[in-house]
């Protein structure tokens, strides 16, 4: 079983609460909106999300199901154009790894993998490559303050890490929301908590939220993107939430 611990002491700032901040990409009364993908283009002002309507399916064949997660990776010498066979990256005896977020160090020597852990019997884990994907680490549990599903990672303009995901952390007071995380590189390579958690939004409905995209303008603004249940017996929506460092930073002092 895990040992590492299961909650957070790194203080949260909350919000949930203000509209402000927030922005309704899409809302179609009845119809379930989820899992957006963003891309800032080159003007620094022209924004794609891309969503299906409708939850995501997967497809699967016929070979034998097992137990064993395992994370792959394919590779494209061609611009995408074809794709090699998929690679095992990593796998656990006991912990479900899935669902790969990765962020690139400031040196840029060295990628890391933030993955989900869907037996919910460990915090979210974490692997390191220093040969540009050749070889990766063993799996080790992130912190609490890091446990969650479906990681996405950007470098704020004065070089922190911003991580938005949904929190699934064991012992958390917003489980199941869609939440952030601020702190550095090395915070993650070193086993640190991080400086602060953020609660983007309140989800209403179970954990049914958050493939949260990030992008950063010109100006600094961060804006993070994703699906949740935002209003109270409605399907979900598309919403972004934006802010900037500065902002994150006064409300943190004033916890």
């Amino acid at each position: 079983m895990t040992t590492a611990k299961r909650y957070f002491s790194i203080p949260l700032i909350d919000l949930a609460h203000e509209s402000e901040c927030q922005v309704t990409v899409d809302r179609d009364a009845g119809q379930y909106l989820g899992h957006p993908t963003t891309v800032l283009l080159d003007d620094g002002r022209t924004m794609i999300v891309v969503y299906p309507k409708g939850h995501g399916r997967f497809l699967r064949n016929s070979g034998n199901k097992t137990n064993l997660f395992e994370v792959y990776a394919i590779y494209s010498n061609d611009g995408g154009c074809t794709w090699g066979e998929p690679v095992v990256v990593t796998r656990h005896q006991e912990a479900h790894l899935c669902e790969p977020g990765l962020v690139r160090s400031p040196d840029g020597k060295q990628l890391c993998m933030l993955l989900r852990e869907n037996s919910r019997q460990f915090n979210s884990m974490v692997i390191f490559s220093d040969d540009e994907g050749e070889t990766w680490s063993d799996p080790i549990e992130l912190p609490g303050a890091l446990t969650g599903d479906r990681h996405q990672a950007l470098y704020a303009a004065d070089g922190r890490l911003v991580i938005s995901f949904r929190d699934m952390a064991h012992e958390t007071p917003t489980k199941g929301d869609w939440v952030g995380w601020v702190g550095t590189y090395d915070d993650i390579a070193c086993g640190r908590e991080g400086q602060y958690r953020v609660r983007f939004m309140d989800n209403t409905k179970g954990a049914d939220c958050a493939y949260p995209a990030l992008e950063l303008l010109p100006d600094g603004t961060i804006i993070t993107t994703t699906y949740g249940h935002w209003a109270e017996g409605e399907e979900p929506y598309i919403a972004s939430v934006r802010f900037t460092m500065e902002e994150l930073d006064r409300k943190a002092k004033g916890l």
